[in-house]
């Protein structure tokens, strides 16, 4: 089976986190710092705040740049609920906006018909690994005096004209989940140039304390703190990102070149001037292919090559956002692509001959 995802692990991640525990010294230290200003340097940008997943780092973005209580936050219906939960959780509303059909990310056009006088920020999603348009989205925030909080969750090391993912908004959210291009297995990291942002965010992953070696609570806060034995890892994930990305680049164009002569299949968009890290391999199956997404899904399985659906339903058909109002028909892009999107298997450790099965099941169909 060549399954959907499979993390680049291999005997230094090991040795880096035995050295860790040999230490005695496993919690949030000297090992966490280190990340954190090796990530700044990587993204370009002033800071970055180290925690224990993605979700933690949207959460603590959210608060640290002054999201509260009664504010709108202008996002996509197309993405993991973490992105639009942290909103919740800030006791903010998520104000939906529908995508573009090629890049999967949020419109900068429909952001601009959702602003409104409660509006206070603008989170964007890289899908996949392919970036906003940031041009078009900065300028809608500098026009309204919003807020822009990246959710870079699935584009660690993607570039726009040369510049990092992370760096684009006023303060930005990543994760390294275990599928991530880069893992620890649960982390996550917030990156910024705006000093007081990163101040907010440091508090506001342990309890609202300053220092850990003081006692001394000044606002409410969540224990969302990374360990060393996290950081460690990651550390030396960092050294492999490169390749990794580079690999993954180069699976994703092998793909790309066998898929895109295959009727009813759409292969993703790399728009000119961005460099899209392929945190997943998403391709469209329209009304021409010979079998419906679902049935195509099956099908890989029984030729033992993994895939998965992201997302199978746009957020605003859930429950708890459904009774802000929402309903079928509200976004029909996202709605539209949740019919039709399919990820494949993309990691860098796929062999030519796995990458000419993938193509060869499709073919067959033909």
């Amino acid at each position: 089976m060549i399954p959907i995802a499979k993390p680049l692990i291999g005997s230094e991640e090991i040795n880096a986190i035995a050295d860790v525990i040999k230490s005695g010294m496993i919690a949030q230290g000297q090992r966490v710092e280190k990340f954190e200003s090796l990530f700044a340097e990587l993204c370009g940008t002033e800071f970055a705040v180290a925690v224990n997943s993605g979700t933690a780092a949207l959460h603590a973005a959210l608060k640290a740049s002054g999201v509260k209580h009664g504010d709108e936050v202008i996002t996509t219906p197309f993405t993991f609920i973490a992105t639009a939960n942290t909103i919740l959780m800030q006791g903010a509303k998520p104000v939906f906006a529908d995508i573009d059909e090629a890049t999967f990310n949020i419109s900068p056009e429909k952001i601009q018909q959702k602003v409104g006088k409660k509006t206070k920020a603008i989170v964007t999603v890289d899908l996949y690994g392919h970036l906003c348009d940031y041009d078009k989205i900065g300028e809608i925030a500098k026009d309204k005096s919003l807020i822009v909080i990246e959710d870079a969750c699935q584009s660690v090391n993607a570039e726009y004209n040369g510049k990092k993912s992370g760096s684009f908004g006023d303060i930005a959210g990543f994760s390294f989940y275990a599928t991530k291009n880069i893992t620890c297995g649960e982390g996550g990291a917030i990156t910024t140039n705006n000093r007081e942002y990163a101040e907010n965010a440091r508090l506001f992953r342990q309890h609202g304390r300053a220092s850990m070696r003081q006692y001394e609570h000044t606002e409410l806060g969540y224990n969302y703190r990374m360990t060393d034995i996290s950081a460690a890892m990651l550390l030396e994930q960092l050294k492999k990102l490169e390749l990794i990305t580079k690999r993954r680049i180069e699976n994703a164009e092998y793909l790309s070149k066998g898929l895109s002569k295959i009727k009813g299949i759409k292969v993703p968009v790399v728009k000119k001037g961005y460099k899209h890290v392929f945190h997943q391999y998403t391709i469209k199956v329209e009304d021409s292919f010979k079998l419906n997404r679902d049935e195509l899904a099956k099908h890989l399985n029984k030729k033992g090559i993994g895939c998965s659906v992201y997302y199978p339903k746009p957020l605003h058909l859930y429950n708890h956002f459904k009774r802000l109002g929402y309903k079928s028909g509200d976004f029909p892009v996202a709605e539209k692509l949740s019919r039709q999107v399919i990820s494949l298997p993309v990691y860098p450790q796929l062999e030519k001959e796995q990458l000419n099965r993938i193509v060869d099941a499709f073919g067959e169909l033909e």
